[in-house]
């Protein structure tokens, strides 16, 4: 009996072996897993942040795609909308320019044509036409042709050749006008701003380009004339031959400058007068015929201060205008501003030093002659008093000056 009773227990014992075996594998292997699994847990849960974060990447993009894209249909909008709402009131201007020749038979005249652009301005409660002076200047046989087609004979009601601006009356009816607001003060011209200039480049009437305002306070010289005009608008819209005289426009049609095209070397720029200068000019012109009023310091030669010419002068002003001479006579030789005694040379070129640096004028600062020149011009008439602050011998002082007329 005890023989069979062991016999039994042996399966027993053995199962029960094998069930500790089994249950100690169940334990590695639970613990042998549950590791990488929190492992991979936390994998997934770190690619569902990246997910999360390119989600949110992508709807900033569609975002600003969105808006990119708004915003260049509100500006085709707005280029068609300034077209179709001021473009009636710009002409074009044609005029002829007896042109004499010396030839091997003789003197040979002829009549050369000249073609401009215009726009139509209101001054109290009559109509006419604002154009470049170059465009009319020593012109017979003027002529402005309106949106419509219609052509009629103009004469010249004023000019200002100092500011290349003149002024025509047309024999026209009243239904071809359509005035443009004209923009009183360069203060609401800014960097940036989108503009467009309405023309008739090479003759091609109706012609609209879109740019934006490069520069405010920019000095150029006209081609012909050789006349210095300040206080311009430098602007990035396509401009050429016959679209002098033009408006250039804001987004609400209100005319911010006189576009001209008589500047040599000036491919890619487009400058333009500024529409406060002819609104301020605008009464004098119609009632007198011309402008007389722009100020003249009496500086006659003038050098924007950089820092090699000051290191060569020995000073440590590097910005005003270094004043090089003074007219005989004139406001500034009045008022005992100096011009300068000896001759240096910076980097090729001759420069007369000794004499005052100009820095401020009615307490602006001064940085170079275009920001004096545009100052006078934008603020000041001839006959009035202005304080020039200038640096002598190092020191700064302020002088009071009168100024002429130019």
């Amino acid at each position: 009996m005890e023989t069979k009773r062991s016999r039994l227990n042996a399966p027993v014992i053995g199962l029960l072996i094998v069930a500790l075996l089994i249950l100690a594998a169940a334990i590695y292997f639970e613990e042998t897993v549950t590791f990488p699994h929190n492992s991979v847990q936390s994998e997934v849960s770190s690619l569902q942040s990246q997910v999360s974060a390119l989600q949110h990447v992508n709807s900033d993009l569609q975002s600003q795609l969105a808006a990119t894209t708004t915003t260049q249909n509100l500006s085709a909008s707005s280029a068609e909308a300034v077209y179709a709402g001021y473009s009636k009131s710009v002409v074009t201007v044609q005029s002829y320019e007896l042109i004499s020749q010396n030839t091997f038979f003789g003197p040979v005249s002829s009549l050369e044509s000249i073609q401009g652009s215009g726009f139509v301005v209101s001054f109290e409660n009559s109509s006419y036409i604002v154009t470049n002076n170059h465009v009319v200047s020593g012109a017979t046989n003027i002529t402005v042709t309106f949106a419509d087609g219609n052509s009629y004979p103009a004469s010249v009601k004023g000019t200002d050749p100092q500011r290349d601006l003149a002024v025509l009356a047309a024999s026209a009816p009243s239904s071809e006008y359509h005035p443009l607001m004209i923009l009183s003060s360069i203060a609401g011209v800014t960097v940036g701003e989108t503009v467009y200039a309405i023309g008739s480049p090479f003759g091609l009437a109706g012609s609209m380009t879109v740019g934006v305002v490069s520069q405010v306070d920019r000095t150029i010289t006209e081609s012909s004339t050789q006349v210095t005009i300040p206080d311009v608008i430098q602007f990035s819209a396509a401009i050429n031959p016959g679209n002098s005289g033009g408006p250039l426009l804001d987004s609400s049609g209100e005319v911010v400058g006189v576009t001209t095209a008589a500047v040599s070397s000036s491919e890619g720029l487009g400058f333009a007068i500024p529409a406060s200068t002819l609104a301020r000019e605008l009464p004098s012109l119609l009632t007198t015929g011309n402008y007389t009023l722009h100020p003249n310091l009496g500086i006659s030669s003038s050098a924007d201060m950089t820092y090699q010419l000051a290191q060569a002068m020995g000073t440590n002003v590097t910005y005003g205008v270094l004043v090089q001479a003074v007219t005989s006579g004139g406001p500034a030789d009045k008022a005992g501003i100096r011009g300068g005694t000896q001759t240096v040379t910076v980097e090729g070129q001759s420069y007369l030093t000794g004499g005052d640096i100009v820095v401020s004028i009615n307490g602006v600062k001064v940085v170079d002659m275009d920001a004096l020149a545009s100052y006078l011009e934008e603020n000041t008439t001839a006959g009035e008093s202005v304080q020039v602050g200038i640096i002598r011998s190092g020191t700064l002082i302020t002088v009071t000056v009168v100024l002429g007329s130019q």
